[in-house]
């Protein structure tokens, strides 16, 4: 049997996983960050990402909005600012999210609008992102 760690990714809304892996990739503050167990204790913020958790050959996708990540030698632990499966994203509200900043930030008047467009974007972005890497998986597995 594999050497697993414990993973638990919750949000405001509640518990999205909790569950053993071998693996985890989040979007930390500095670039994307690979967990195995045994790794040394962490804690940075996350950028709105895909956050993946690998056991065995199960691959689970989770998009989140942002947070922070810690990490002890047998535990991680993800508390989203909000978090959803990436199969439960909608590619079309993604999408017209990803027009509705770009518009906002065209039509910004103050710098507080262009960071708010500016996020949103972002935010847009990562789920679109999010919602192709998990159709790449599907493709690959000859799942879709």
């Amino acid at each position: 049997m594999a050497v697993s760690m414990q993973v638990d990714i919750v949000s405001a809304e509640g518990e999205i996983f909790s569950g053993k892996a071998e693996m985890l990739f989040a979007q930390a503050a500095d670039g994307e960050v690979g967990i195995m167990p045994h790794h040394t204790q962490f804690l940075s913020s996350l950028k709105p990402g895909t956050v993946r958790v690998v056991s065995g050959d199960e691959e689970d996708h989770f998009y989140i909005s942002g947070g922070i990540i810690e990490i002890q030698p047998h535990v991680v632990t993800v508390l989203a600012d909000s978090a959803v499966r990436a199969a439960d994203l909608d590619e079309a509200e993604a999408t017209a999210a990803k027009q509705r900043a770009e518009e906002a930030m065209t039509n910004a008047k103050s710098e507080t609008d262009i960071a708010r467009a500016q996020v949103e974007l972002a935010e847009a972005v990562a789920q679109i992102q999010a919602i192709s890497k998990l159709r790449d998986r599907l493709h690959k597995t000859g799942l879709a």
